[in-house]
């Protein structure tokens, strides 16, 4: 398909990338939405937690909302695409990844950005307790990637799924690692880094026959990280490797429904091998949309309701 063009014109002072992505993160005006907490016992007996919200009235819609590394279902981006969905008659499900829900999961392991396994039993688990025709998925940054590789490497999906969306996605890690690890990102890499970081030593605590604080004291940077830990606790040989097998670039052209992917141009976070121009225009299924602005997560608009959440909505109703 065609690459499609953008109507994203943010005001002047937010075509910064960086204000953007900051301002989104962090700035952004809170959003009041009335949740309820589901607890998933997934099949290792481990567990992760899923916030619901509904529309007013009745309905057999559904957004399943995937967040990015170092987030959760709480992040203003999560909960002000539910809140509009909900506005919109689709009820919305705000997924907390492995260890992200305020309490740390049971296993050494908890979630990648190839991670695509929980994501499947999110969605049969949704099907099978659940009256839903029409499911849509969103992932943002890393839940992005899990989405489209979701898509792109089974032969077959539910197809109560519809339509999907992947904001800011890093299509290809090992271009996207790269550019995180830049002198332009370094605020970025060490708040990252410090995430996770603090993150692994609770870890450490539970699993010393697995990790040292030694270990932990060596991660200097992100790569270090996914050498150390995500690729060792998921079943990678290294961090190259990880990002090889899990980067979703590889598998766009097998996705069968409508999905759009939507990554600025000013993204810091992206490489040239993220904005996959090449595997849009032989998909027919494939939307590829560059906006000059919007930042990493960001796409700032003046009415609280940014534009990847509007043109998120326009695209599930025009394609599912």
């Amino acid at each position: 398909m065609p690459i499609v063009p953008s109507s994203y014109k943010p005001p002047f002072i937010f075509r910064n990338g960086t204000l953007s992505t900051v301002y989104s993160g962090l700035f952004r005006q809170p959003i009041k939405i009335n949740q309820k907490r589901e607890r998933l016992t997934l099949s290792d007996d481990d567990f992760l937690d899923l916030d619901w919200s509904f529309s007013k009235e009745k309905t057999n819609k559904l957004i399943i909302l995937l967040h990015g590394l170092g987030g959760n279902a709480q992040r203003h981006y999560m909960t002000g695409n539910a809140k509009l969905f909900n506005e919109n008659n689709i009820d919305a499900v705000c997924v907390n990844f492995r260890g992200c829900s305020g309490e740390d999961n049971l296993k050494y392991r908890t979630y990648h950005s190839g991670e695509t396994e929980d994501l499947n039993e999110i969605i049969n688990h949704i099907i099978s307790t659940n009256k839903y025709r029409e499911i849509f998925i969103k992932g943002f940054s890393l839940g992005g990637n899990v989405v489209l590789k979701y898509l792109g490497e089974r032969i077959t999906i539910p197809n109560q799924i519809k339509a999907c969306i992947a904001i800011s996605v890093p299509c290809d890690l090992n271009g996207a690692s790269l550019e995180l690890h830049k002198f332009k990102n370094l605020p970025y890499h060490e708040m990252f880094r410090f995430q996770l970081k603090s993150s692994l030593k609770q870890k450490q605590k539970k699993y010393p026959e697995l990790i040292s604080y030694s270990d932990i004291k060596a991660i200097k940077t992100l790569k270090d990280f996914d050498d150390i830990y995500t690729s060792k606790a998921h079943g990678f040989k290294d961090a190259l490797d990880y990002y090889e097998k899990c980067s979703s670039l590889q598998f766009l052209y097998n996705i069968k429904i409508p999905t759009l992917i939507i990554n600025a141009k000013n993204d810091s976070f992206l490489s040239p091998e993220c904005f996959p121009i090449k595997e849009a225009k032989g998909n027919a299924n494939l939307f590829l949309e560059i906006p000059e602005y919007g930042g990493h997560v960001g796409f700032f608009s003046q009415d609280n309701i940014f534009y990847n959440e509007k043109r998120a909505l326009d695209f599930i109703l025009e394609y599912k």
